[in-house]
């Protein structure tokens, strides 16, 4: 069985509690994999800004992935590889969202732009990200570099059946999948954690199969599908678990720290 060379874990759902805390246990965690020679990173539908409060704290020396992989920055967030959604594809995403009545937020790689701070999610979002956002009243300067477009509702059926709509007036030119039940994201086409983590194997040198991944929800899949070591949050459906190669406690209960443990068993041939 190959060694796992490579963690590379999700954020929200994983490795931070429900209230966005960073355990101790979770850092002492991370402090076993360098311990053990072993690389470690994140990826996470957060812009960059959101993911810089965990880089120090984990020691994290590797590229990060925001925006649901499809960007590489580096630990000062400056950007590595950026991919972009088609302008012709955000305005699409644009009109879906609006026609099911949603909040819409769009995300370049240093800004959040949002029309409305009313909305139940914006102040979440704020906390989350440790970030304001920017109020405007046309998106029209931002379609061009949109990195990510949000549609966020407490209406999770509504958004689920957005999800499909939104899947099917894009086609291939962008990637729509819910982050969260509140979250639909849509990102570049052909982009995925899955493709975030080929690159870093890429990038070190090493293989899939030397690679472990972790996360709790659909857009996880992807990595789960390229990577040697799949490990489920205990919090995930059972569709995603049933995705994954092992399953782990939930994030609040020091899962993300149960499941370096397991990889640390898989290499010590336990």
């Amino acid at each position: 069985m190959t060694k796992i060379a490579l963690v590379v874990s999700d954020v929200d759902g994983t490795l931070v509690t429900h209230d966005k805390r960073l355990t101790d246990t979770a850092k002492a965690a991370a402090k076993k994999l360098e311990d053990a020679g072993i690389g470690f990173t994140i990826t996470s539908s957060r812009p960059p800004v959101g993911m810089r409060f965990l880089v120090k704290p984990l020691g994290i020396t590797l590229p990060i992935g925001p925006f649901n992989g499809s960007s590489m920055v580096d630990g000062d967030l400056n950007p590595i590889v950026q991919h972009l959604i088609p302008e012709s594809a955000t305005k699409r995403a644009i009109e879906v969202l609006e026609d099911h009545g949603v909040d819409i937020w769009i995300f370049t790689n240093d800004e959040w732009v949002i029309k409305r701070d009313d909305g139940k999610y914006v102040p979440h979002e704020r906390d989350t990200i440790q970030h304001e956002a920017v109020m405007v009243d046309d998106f029209s300067p931002y379609l061009a570099k949109a990195c990510k477009i949000v549609g966020a509702s407490a209406d999770f059926p509504l958004l689920e059946r957005c999800e499909g709509v939104m899947q099917k007036a894009l086609g291939d030119t962008a990637v729509a999948v819910r982050s969260q039940n509140y979250y639909l994201d849509i990102t570049p086409p052909n982009q995925n954690k899955g493709t975030f983590v080929q690159a870093m194997a890429q990038r070190l040198g090493i293989s899939l199969e030397a690679i472990a991944t972790i996360g709790d929800m659909r857009n996880d899949l992807p990595m789960f599908k390229v990577s040697g070591m799949s490990i489920a949050m205990g919090n995930a459906s059972d569709d995603v678990k049933s995705q994954a190669t092992d399953v782990t406690s939930s994030n609040e209960a020091e899962g993300f720290a149960g499941a370096v443990e397991m990889i640390l068993k898989r290499n010590a041939g336990g």
